[in-house]
């Protein structure tokens, strides 16, 4: 059995739009009431897809949930005409679309029982994602259904939050290797909530059977929150042996790093400090919110948003970093400007599986055919454009539940629905 690393891409769905609701998150709050752009946003998604598949890599996907979600609207006694707009606006956002926060993964080489382990995140802290974890569990248990190689668990219960892989990095020789798991926590972040429970974190490491010897638990730094990290992904990344991480992504830097080399002497760590690179300007420009990839000729590339090659001092300092004797060798920008303009950047629409893709449902494995089925139903169905004012329009609301439905005929996943 060959276990690779598999990045699941979630499709940006027809609801997309700029609500603003996501407290801590400057990007979000910045663009709240601005007209959203679905079509391009999808589009945009889907044209990384095909990038990352052309370099050699391994990719997914998960589709969007259904929106609104009538259900959640019904258990709150209320429905799209009628309710407040903030509720309408949570019931109606696409954030399932940013694929980091639906589960924490652990592969098969870290645990107990030699299973890849999957745990749905609860996503509590923000009621527009609270209800997200029914539909992205239905689609886990579907897409891992293999129980000879998986095992998918349901969220960490209340009151305990868990935001999923995005708060969490891994470190290995290679992804086939064992590794040490390290999950990222917050206690307090100035005038944004810490959304990840050291609680939650530990529940996870339980549940998947991880080796203590092997797990950290560090604390996100409360002034990274305070700037709008919301997540640790928004100022570190990991791949492989490799750390790369902001000089202020850690309330314990010094700490953190001591552990890393004790538990895995070969892990390199890549710190950009703070007099060139800013947590301002690393969180405007979502430098560390990048897929950091192992390409197959063993070479690391950063796979980022054009917004970091926007910001001079942002892309001045990567420069170097590439022309030095580094593990990261390539700089790979992309456009995904509609997800950005809402918070999140080429890591957030992703999330990370080692495993062997004959084991997955192959209907969730990416393929330039299915791509190219996909950005048809997208062109034909997703709606231009939409603005907050539109989120009672029963038009609307059909032709996004449509859209979706077309979607997963073609994908021959319409068990979904």
């Amino acid at each position: 059995m060959t276990l690779v690393e598999i990045n699941f891409d979630g499709i940006i769905g027809p609801s997309h739009n700029y609500a603003g609701l996501s407290r801590g998150n400057l990007a979000s709050s910045n663009n709240a009431g601005a007209p959203s752009y679905p079509k391009a946003a999808a589009l945009q998604g889907i044209k990384k897809m095909r990038a990352n598949i052309d370099l050699g890599l391994a990719q997914g996907f998960f589709m969007p949930l259904d929106r609104p979600n009538h259900d959640w609207l019904r258990w709150l006694a209320t429905d799209m005409q009628s309710a407040e707009p903030h509720i309408r606006a949570a019931a109606f956002s696409a954030s399932s679309m940013w694929a980091a926060n639906a589960a924490t993964v652990s592969p098969a080489p870290d645990t107990a029982d030699g299973k890849c382990h999957l745990s749905a995140a609860n996503l509590l802290t923000m009621a527009h994602r609270s209800h997200e974890w029914t539909g992205t569990l239905a689609q886990l248990r579907l897409a891992f259904a293999n129980e000879k190689h998986f095992l998918v668990h349901g969220p960490v219960p209340a009151p305990f939050g868990d935001e999923g892989a995005a708060n969490f990095m891994r470190l290995c020789a290679s992804h086939d290797a064992a590794g040490i798991e390290i999950f990222v926590y917050g206690r307090t972040g100035g005038p944004y909530p810490a959304r990840q429970h050291i609680e939650a974190s530990k529940a996870i490491a339980r549940a998947h059977r991880l080796d203590p010897a092997k797990i950290l638990f560090v604390q996100q730094s409360e002034a990274a929150i305070a700037a709008g990290a919301f997540h640790n992904d928004v100022v570190a990344v990991a791949n492989e042996r490799v750390l790369f991480t902001h000089e202020q992504a850690f309330e314990h830097p010094d700490q953190t790093y001591a552990d890393i080399k004790r538990m895995m002497p070969e892990a390199e760590i890549i710190i950009v400090p703070a007099n060139r690179v800013s947590l301002a300007d690393a969180i405007q420009s979502y430098l560390f919110n990048a897929q950091l990839v192992t390409l197959p000729d063993g070479g690391m590339a950063l796979i980022l948003p054009s917004e970091a090659q926007d910001n001079a001092r942002v892309w001045g300092w990567l420069t170097e970093m590439v022309e030095g004797n580094g593990p990261i060798r390539n700089l790979v920008p992309v456009d995904v400007r509609q997800s950005m303009a809402n918070g999140g950047g080429p890591a957030c629409l992703r999330l990370r599986v080692v495993a062997d893709p004959a084991t997955i449902d192959q209907r969730f494995i990416a393929d330039a055919t299915k791509l190219n089925t996909i950005a048809e139903v997208v062109a034909a169905y997703w709606p231009d454009t939409i603005t907050p004012e539109q989120l009672s329009d029963p038009d609307l609301l059909d032709k996004v539940r449509l859209a979706r439905l077309a979607l997963l005929e073609a994908a021959d996943l319409i068990g979904l629905a």
